[in-house]
């Protein structure tokens, strides 16, 4: 696996190395001595697919605060989306900085997103399922979002002919530290 600094602190974007052959190819997507090397949280609690029926569906930004942060790795397992992050850790040289890569079925591209990060996504094409590999448990308690559009973080997102946007991820307040 190669793994590039997103630009974001702590953030990387993945590539998988695939040995190709005739049948097509075998890469490892997960491995907790690769991620070790690179200083990188190893722990597991679950995982969860979000499936996307239309494109425009924009889902975002989510975090899970203190106690309960969380370290993410997300790909996209069928379909493409355009992905962002934002750090909001207040002494991060990058706070308030975003980040966004195109994961898709076809790059198998993946993102390390670390704890004290928002996430968020725009599906790019309909059908599109994401899976993400979760550090610790969903806390509800501890559950918290920042705007999509929020002018604090300037997120620049694709055009979209029609954006679906849940009702709750539409009405959060503008970030305030």
């Amino acid at each position: 696996m190669n793994f590039s600094p997103s630009g974001l602190d702590g953030a990387y974007v993945i590539d998988i190395e695939p040995a190709m052959d005739e049948r097509g190819f075998f890469a490892r997507s997960w491995c907790r001595r690769e991620f070790e090397k690179h200083g990188l949280n190893t722990d597991i609690a679950q995982c969860s697919i979000s499936f996307n029926k239309k494109c425009g569906t924009l889902r975002g930004m989510h975090y899970q605060g203190k106690p309960c942060e969380e370290t993410k790795l997300v790909r996209c397992t069928y379909g493409a989306i355009y992905d962002v992050i934002v750090d909001l850790r207040p002494e991060s040289l990058t706070f308030k900085k975003w980040v966004a890569v195109e994961l898709s079925a076809e790059n198998w591209r993946m993102i390390y997103i670390p704890p004290g990060f928002a996430h968020g996504f725009q599906t790019l094409v309909d059908d599109t399922e994401v899976f993400y590999q979760i550090s610790e448990f969903y806390c509800p308690e501890a559950s918290g979002s920042v705007r999509w559009d929020d002018p604090a973080f300037g997120i620049k997102w694709p055009p979209a002919a029609e954006r679906v946007i849940s009702e709750r991820d539409r009405q959060y307040p503008d970030f305030v530290l």
